[in-house]
């Protein structure tokens, strides 16, 4: 077992004699390219989601009965989850050996040309079967680069932080992914202003296709971003102590196996809720309850807006309380808000549906999702900690991202009343896996910080 410290005394020599103004100018890098990139990554997932919501079903499969064809966009949304774990293991593990910043830029490339590309797909009722094809490839190589975007981008901002800090800078990339979900929920609103029409006609392709724009500022911020500190020490110690061997594939399955089931654990209880909340939502709203997309599109809107207010308290409460404690927080209050969620979809008047998304994707989820930065990274030593977030935190995604809110949608679909009882059962057990994950906590093993 390593016995690796990540304290401040870790920095590589080129960082030792920064003066405050080198370190500050270090770390506003640091930000600007975390949040853009994570911005922009999760601008593109949401998008997608959004989409599969309210458009896929519709232009994508054959026409009949629209509740088979959202349930079969909804699984081309999982398929990218099923592919998000291939990004996580494949990139992580390249993350350790060849640096996070050469990864952050691979993985950001491979995300935003396919998020492009899908804006370009011609529907079913031009090319018939292939386009649901040609949809799930694109979804797959999207999934593989949101896969790896996390685990570099928070592990890479998490090792450049001073201690004490860490949960602060550890939250830079959920600031990243609220804005990202603003901006993509803030295009759909735009485009639904008059009604749905313009978007089902075609209005869909834009946001799509002017994303590549995004992909070029965030290309050129992040081939700037300077490597971890943490990773160029373990570089120089390899160098001095005449090391060759780099780290092996299932290294981290050999040695950090706990560290692994904790984060695993968080991501299936983070991910169950936090879909349910911002995806299940929107597509149960537009089914069952015949709210428009312009009123689900301006409730995650608003929702993205608070989060970018909440995400730096809660990233200041790590510092304070801890992450495990943060996390656990979270957790715990999305059980008792289920079925208070739920009724608030169900009364389906404006507000309610602006109250209940604020709540789930505004305040309850980054509560849990700011503490993860730091809460996962912390769990491994640096030699192994990109390729052990990618991997377990993208396995459990996979398993609970995906398939939670299509799970939640079939429990709705089959129930002869169209009944959400079951959906909040599913809410309030995921809750509990969030705390019970915190609780296993292994983040003690390498390092004295509790953020």
């Amino acid at each position: 077992m390593s016995s690796i410290r990540n304290d401040a005394s870790t920095d590589p020599r080129r960082y030792r004699d920064e003066t405050p103004h080198d370190e500050k100018k270090r770390l506003r890098k640091v930000a600007v390219a975390t949040i853009v990139g994570t911005t922009v990554e999760w601008y593109d997932f949401y998008l997608y989601a959004t989409m599969a919501s309210i458009v896929f079903g519709k232009v994508f499969f054959p026409e009949g009965d629209s509740q088979v064809a959202t349930l079969s966009a909804f699984a081309t949304f999982a398929v990218g989850f099923i592919a998000r774990p291939i990004g996580g293991i494949v990139f992580g593990h390249l993350g350790d050996r060849l640096g996070r910043r050469k990864v952050l830029v691979i993985t950001f490339g491979l995300m935003g040309v396919s998020t492009f590309c899908i804006g370009l797909l011609p529907t079913y009722a031009t090319i018939g079967a292939w386009a649901p094809i040609l949809l799930v490839v694109l979804r797959v190589f999207q999934g593989m680069g949101a896969g790896a975007e996390y685990a570099s981008a928070a592990v890479n901002a998490y090792e450049h932080a001073q201690a004490g800090r860490r949960g602060r800078q550890g939250s830079w990339p959920a600031l990243g992914l609220n804005i990202g979900l603003v901006l993509s929920s803030a295009t759909i609103f735009l485009l639904t202003l008059r009604n749905d029409e313009f978007l089902m006609a075609g209005g869909w392709r834009i946001p799509f296709i002017v994303s590549i724009g995004l992909v070029g500022v965030g290309m050129w911020i992040r081939s700037s971003l300077p490597e971890s500190p943490e990773f160029e020490q373990k570089v120089e110690e390899k160098i001095e102590n005449d090391e060759k061997r780099a780290p092996r594939f299932f290294d981290v399955f050999i040695h950090h196996w706990q560290p692994l089931l904790v984060v695993f654990v968080v991501a299936i209880g983070y991910n169950a809720l936090s879909y349910v909340f911002k995806t299940f939502s929107l597509a149960y709203l537009d089914e069952f309850q015949g709210v428009s997309a312009n009123v689900t599109s301006g409730a995650v809107m608003v929702a993205g807006i608070v989060a970018i207010v909440t995400v730096p308290i809660f990233g200041e409460l790590c510092d304070r309380l801890g992450s495990k404690m943060v996390i656990m927080a979270g957790g715990a209050l999305s059980m008792v808000f289920a079925f208070i969620f739920l009724a608030l979809l169900q009364d389906s008047g404006t507000f309610m549906v602006y109250l209940a998304i604020a709540i789930g994707t505004g305040v309850l989820a980054p509560m849990m999702f700011s503490a993860q930065g730091s809460f996962l990274s912390r769990q491994f030593p640096p030699e192994s900690r990109s390729a052990g977030v990618g991997t377990a935190r993208e396995i459990g995604t996979a398993v609970a991202g995906g398939l939670a809110p299509l799970g939640a949608l079939s429990l709705v679909v089959s129930s002869p009343t169209n009944s959400t009882a079951g959906v909040g059962w599913v809410l309030v057990a995921a809750g509990l896996l969030v705390v019970v994950g915190a609780l296993a906590d292994q983040g003690k093993r390498y390092t004295t910080e509790r953020n």
